[in-house]
């Protein structure tokens, strides 16, 4: 069992940064992938960015260019930097991962990103 907690989220101004972190309660050495999600209000939740164990990456055509997947097996750590911050980046992020005999989704609780314009 593995537990997600996520913490950096809040109000920033269109064109500024922020930096997304997600800790894992156990090492996460053996989980192949790991994510960030988000939901927008009266949208369906989205993929926004995936890394797996090696370091191979895949983004959202949305925020290509924009956002950085990152994850620190060492220190059980995962992190979505977000650049160039639009108004329509606004939701709650998720973090995510798949246990190793990929029955069980694990799911942080949820930060929220507020972008204003």
């Amino acid at each position: 069992q593995v537990q997600l907690v996520e913490s950096g989220g809040g109000l920033v101004q269109a064109g500024g940064s922020l930096r997304l972190s997600c800790a894992a309660s156990r090492s996460i050495f053996s989980i192949n992938v790991m994510d960030w999600y988000r939901q927008a209000p009266g949208k369906q939740r989205e993929l926004v960015a995936v890394i797996t164990s090696s370091g191979v990456t895949h983004f959202a055509n949305s925020v290509k260019g924009r956002f950085t997947i990152s994850r620190d097996n060492a220190k059980n750590m995962m992190y979505l930097q977000m650049n160039s911050l639009k108004p329509e980046d606004t939701a709650v992020y998720y973090c995510h991962a798949v246990s190793e005999d990929s029955l069980t989704n694990y799911w942080g609780q949820g930060t929220q990103v507020t972008v204003s314009s």
